[in-house]
């Protein structure tokens, strides 16, 4: 029997998806849906999560934590679709490995191994590849971590964009240690571990092709080594969070969300280099929402705080930790910040797209 005509220009009620798309204003999927924000939330939380409900996937963390034989483990697995592939400070292969060793080391894990898979564009530069991988060398040997499987495919040329990775890694967590993104409570002190916004203007620096007296260079670094020390120096570690899309504030929401808590911080305090303030000015950008590659902010127990600051000030990665702010019990779920001026404001999550492929 011939298909009705609505039948062949829509084959998805053929695979048994027929039901209405749960909320979403939009007909179409924008720039905004992967940034990070408010859409990328209603994605995820409105149609992907109750879709795949489980246990595992339901506290949304940096990765799935689960046990086998006795042993804890994370697993994480990214994806990247930078643009441009070359930026100051990185490309996007020493991206690709770092995001996920950060991701593994944001559930309090050893990351251990990788998984790398290519979607390259017909036409790109065999010259361009290879800079990758060997990028990607030397970034899994500097995070000691291995990749051991993968996968390339190749799209027609004009169907692609050079080149996107994703990465996948698995890695241990030791007794005793316990992070969550729900792990947030009254007291709690938040700690930054450097300046923000950097790796988001190293990127529009290249874009808009704006030049600096001082260059501004993209943080990507693996936090794995930072983060061990810190887990030595306090058991007492809540929450760890790196800061990528959506740049500080939205991390700071989303522990915020999933904690029940409020938490407030001090805009004083919070580190910015002249430069990428200057820029942020520039360029209209609010470095609060600005993406990061090497950041982590950590919620400790007051106990452990201040040795844990100690510990992060003696890493080269942690050399301008601060402490930001306090986790409190009043307006669970929201961010407050303290301005420079004395006021105060209500931080809420990215809600449009400041900085598309960034990551």
């Amino acid at each position: 029997m011939a298909l009705e005509k609505s039948e062949k220009d829509n084959p998805l009620p053929m695979l048994g998806v027929n039901c209405p798309i749960p909320i979403s204003e939009y007909p179409q999927i924008l720039l905004a849906h992967g940034g990070g924000g408010t859409l990328s939330q209603q994605i995820i939380k409105k149609m992907i999560a109750p879709q795949f409900q489980n246990e595992l996937l339901s506290p949304l963390h940096d990765g799935a934590i689960f046990t086998l034989g006795g042993t804890r483990f994370a697993f994480s697995t990214d994806s990247y679709v930078v643009s441009p592939i070359v930026f100051p400070g990185g490309d996007i292969g020493e991206l690709a490995v770092y995001g996920t060793v950060n991701d593994l080391s944001m559930c309090g894990a050893r990351p251990q191994y990788l998984s790398a898979a290519f979607v390259i564009e017909e036409g790109f530069a065999m010259d361009d590849l290879w800079r990758v991988i060997l990028s990607m060398k030397a970034a899994a040997e500097k995070a000691g971590i291995l990749l051991v499987t993968g996968d390339t495919k190749v799209v027609d040329r004009g169907k692609g964009d050079k080149i996107y990775i994703n990465t996948s890694g698995i890695g241990t967590i030791r007794e005793g240690v316990n992070v969550s993104s729900r792990g947030a409570r009254p007291g709690d002190v938040v700690i930054l571990s450097g300046e923000i916004a950097v790796h988001g203007i190293a990127i529009m620096s290249v874009r808009e092709g704006l030049e600096f007296q001082s260059p501004i260079m993209s943080d990507t670094a693996p936090l794995n080594g930072i983060v061990e020390s810190m887990l030595e120096a306090s058991p007492d570690i809540h929450v760890l969070r790196d800061p990528t899309r959506g740049g500080v504030a939205s991390a700071l929401n989303e522990i915020a969300e999933s904690s029940h808590v409020g938490v407030e911080i001090q805009q004083e305090a919070i580190p910015i280099s002249e430069p990428v303030r200057g820029a942020c000015e520039i360029l209209g950008l609010d470095p609060l929402y600005v993406a990061n590659e090497g950041k982590l902010i950590a919620f400790v127990a007051p106990g452990g705080a201040e040795d844990v600051l100690a510990c992060m000030r003696q890493h080269p990665l942690g050399k301008q930790s601060a402490v930001i702010g306090q986790v409190v019990s009043d307006h669970a779920g929201t961010v407050v910040m303290k301005t420079s001026i004395g006021s105060t404001r209500v931080v809420g999550m990215l809600s449009g797209e400041q900085l598309p492929r960034i990551c």
